[in-house]
């Protein structure tokens, strides 16, 4: 979808400032909305991207204003309530006002770390052949979609090149409606920074882009 959480190569954004030695998490609450994440997914029966969906599709005053941990909490509010885990109430004040509702699956402690490790593999079966092959002059589709997808704003319209072949994996756009997985080919396009940016410094500049197939035409 197109919103504030597209933020990558527009000149409002400015520069990524990485921060020195960074730690995994700045506060424990920032611990706590992680694995909160992760162990309601179970329960919840959501998957990574209608999570993903459900952190994005905020008005972009909210999105900007909140930090990184802040915009994890409201997705799994917003999930949570969604399916009746929680009331709104319930999370105005904090803590549970009404019985817990009863689910079919938990992530007990001792699966936890198995999980981390385990992740989520994404990579299904062919079912058809890849239209696409190494090389190949390719354009990124110049579309707009109202929910999850993870082409970025920035090279829709624009033409790259296939520089690699991942296989077929699990299509986000369809999966985060519950339309099921849709499995799609993947591949690494490389677009030259000179057609993205006009103006930009580099000129040997290049950026790759992870793209499924229905994102893509033929130049």
């Amino acid at each position: 979808m197109d919103g504030a959480h597209d933020m990558g190569g527009v000149a409002w954004s400015g520069p990524v400032r990485p921060e020195p030695d960074e730690p995994v998490f700045h506060a424990e609450w920032e611990r706590r909305a992680f694995a909160l994440t992760l162990a309601m997914a179970a329960p919840g029966g959501w998957n990574i991207d209608m999570s993903r969906f459900a952190r994005e599709n905020r008005p972009p005053e909210e999105y900007l204003s909140k930090t990184y941990y802040e915009i994890w909490l409201a997705g799994i509010e917003r999930l949570m309530e969604e399916r009746k885990l929680v009331e709104a109430d319930e999370i105005a004040a904090g803590h549970a006002l009404h019985p817990a509702r009863p689910v079919e699956r938990i992530l007990k402690r001792d699966d936890v770390a198995a999980t981390l490790r385990r992740g989520g593999p994404t990579e299904r079966d062919a079912k058809a052949a890849a239209l696409f092959a190494i090389g190949d002059r390719v354009r990124a589709k110049n579309i707009h979609p109202a929910t999850h997808t993870r082409l970025p704003h920035y090279v829709r319209g624009h033409m790259g090149r296939i520089e690699l072949v991942h296989g077929c994996h699990v299509f986000p756009d369809s999966n985060a409606r519950g339309l099921g997985e849709d499995p799609q080919w993947l591949y690494t396009v490389t677009f030259a920074g000179s057609d993205l940016w006009p103006d930009a410094p580099d000129p040997n500049l290049s950026i790759s882009v992870d793209a499924w197939e229905p994102y893509l035409e033929r130049a």
